[in-house]
């Protein structure tokens, strides 16, 4: 990735960090809402694009703010994310 557009990136986060972890941790609840409504009919293929997009996005929030616990539990879920979308394309049997 260029230099400037990531740091760019990173400057426009910085400054409005506050609101970018909000809208990724109502992400993360409006995704796990749906599945606690529609259980076993969840459209579990939007819900883990949700999960796994808030996850990126609280995660560079975390490493900018140098949050260890932060960026190990929030990429965590980035891996969780990505094994739920292929699950649910159905591309394996995991």
């Amino acid at each position: 990735m260029n230099i400037w557009l990531l740091s760019s990136l990173n400057a426009a986060i910085t400054r409005h960090i506050k609101i970018i972890e909000m809208i990724g941790v109502l992400m993360r609840i409006f995704s796990f809402t749906l599945v606690s409504w529609f259980g076993p009919k969840s459209p579990f293929l939007f819900i883990w694009a949700v999960n796994t997009t808030d996850a990126v996005l609280l995660s560079w929030c975390a490493i900018i703010k140098k949050d260890p616990a932060y960026t190990v539990l929030n990429v965590f879920w980035i891996g969780v994310g990505i094994v739920g979308m292929i699950r649910a394309v159905g591309f394996s049997h995991l």
